[in-house]
């Protein structure tokens, strides 16, 4: 039997549960990510056997192109889920989020793999520039939906959104300075990339997605459009750039959400209203066949290889320390309190971009046993964290909020 066969059906039979029973999901600590990796490990080789597939350090280039396409997916959905006024509002925040944070989150995550793992300096730094960004797949079950939209503040949520969203393109230049110091390419060599890739997918992507949109605006106005196609408008505007930005050898993920944030500046609050129907199908629906591929392609002799002490040394430090201290020096510059500050600190999940920018590394410098050990241990780890507690997380929020906000700061 296909092994394509097989995935197609495991993961579309788990997206229709999914779907069908979400509003049990939103209430129960589970999450879709965190049963579709559960899913794959137990179809995968090491348990039921159904699917074989190669692990990530033999199969990372699949894996990345897979990815790479979601992530292009979920960024496009973020820039277009709330109206561009309101994002525009949050610059000022999402800029220290961007600056300071990913920074810190970087050299903390650099400093936790070098302590628990205890490897070199190369290594530890292709673990931090990886994990550092904040996955826009899986911070959407706590930012959409029904109990997210009625207990957590808007402000918090469009922050939480902005960032995952940018910080995912935006990491490219620490990967690549971490692949400089682990590998041959020099820092010049580093610095001209991330420039030309950031610069030029903001260029490229502030173009299309105002040309894109304004183009739609005529078509709606002569009449030439119905509303069904504006379901799919922004999803081909996503796979455009995306390809053009591969050919360009430019940042496809922040050409594809510059993108996202030009069409929402220029298109109408109808085409919105459409498009929140793609952020809910692409972050709740179509994230689930990759982390069944994920289960299903475990590296469990490498993690085993990485020592038990070491792994649980390393989950526990990347999930505590990599990013709640840096939220919560941070309360005062991006004005939170104390309720917001943790709940952002804890909920700024490692999942799809990681994959992405290990894979991206495994590329540049070949497959590296112990970065895609260590950085799928962390992937998998966050996704069961964030995943079962979402929904305590969500209502130890609402409590708090009940209290007042004396009681909040």
């Amino acid at each position: 039997m296909h092994v394509l066969d097989l995935l197609l059906t495991i993961s579309g039979a788990l997206a229709l549960a999914v779907a069908a029973g979400s509003a049990l999901i939103h209430r129960l600590p589970l999450s879709g990510p965190l049963l579709a990796l559960l899913t794959g490990i137990l179809f995968g080789p090491e348990v039921l056997g159904v699917v074989d597939l190669p692990t990530v350090v033999e199969g990372h280039k699949e894996l990345h192109e897979f990815s790479r396409l979601l992530l292009a997916l979920s960024v496009m959905a973020v820039a277009l889920r709330y109206p561009f006024r309101a994002a525009r509002s949050r610059v000022r925040p999402v800029a220290v989020l961007l600056v300071v944070a990913m920074a810190g989150m970087a050299l903390l995550t650099t400093a936790v793999s070098a302590a628990a793992l205890g490897v070199g300096l190369g290594t530890a730094v292709l673990l931090g520039a990886a994990l550092c960004p904040t996955d826009p797949v899986l911070a959407s079950s706590v930012v959409t939906g029904e109990p997210a939209e009625k207990g957590i503040t808007e402000r918090t949520r469009q922050l939480l959104s902005l960032e995952s969203g940018s910080n995912d393109g935006l990491a490219l230049p620490l990967v690549l300075a971490a692949v400089a110091i682990a590998g041959s390419l020099s820092g010049t060599d580093a610095l001209l990339e991330s420039l030309w890739q950031v610069l030029g997918a903001v260029v490229l992507g502030a173009a299309a997605g105002l040309l894109a949109g304004r183009a739609l605006r005529w078509a709606e106005k002569e009449g030439a459009v119905g509303s069904g196609p504006l379901l799919l408008y922004t999803l081909l505007l996503a796979l455009v750039l995306l390809g053009a930005s591969g050919l360009l050898r430019l940042d496809g993920i922040l050409t594809v959400f510059t993108g996202g944030l030009a069409f929402n500046a220029t298109s109408s609050a109808r085409d919105r209203t459409e498009d929140d129907k793609v952020d809910e199908s692409v972050n709740r629906l179509l994230v689930l066949p990759l982390f069944t591929v994920l289960g299903a392609m475990i590296p469990w002799r490498e993690w085993g290889e990485l020592g038990w002490w070491r792994a649980v040394l390393l989950v526990l430090g990347v999930l505590l320390l990599r990013r709640l201290p840096v939220l919560l020096l941070l309360k005062r510059p991006l004005s939170l309190t104390w309720r917001d500050a943790v709940f952002l600190g804890w909920f700024g999940p490692i999942g799809v971009s990681a994959l992405f920018y290990l894979t991206l590394e495994a590329h540049r410098l070949g497959a590296d046993p112990v970065v895609l050990a260590a950085g799928t241990l962390v992937v998998a780890a966050s996704t069961v964290a964030h995943g079962v507690t979402t929904a305590p997380g969500l209502a130890l929020y609402r409590k708090a909020a009940r209290r007042g906000p004396g009681a909040a700061e």
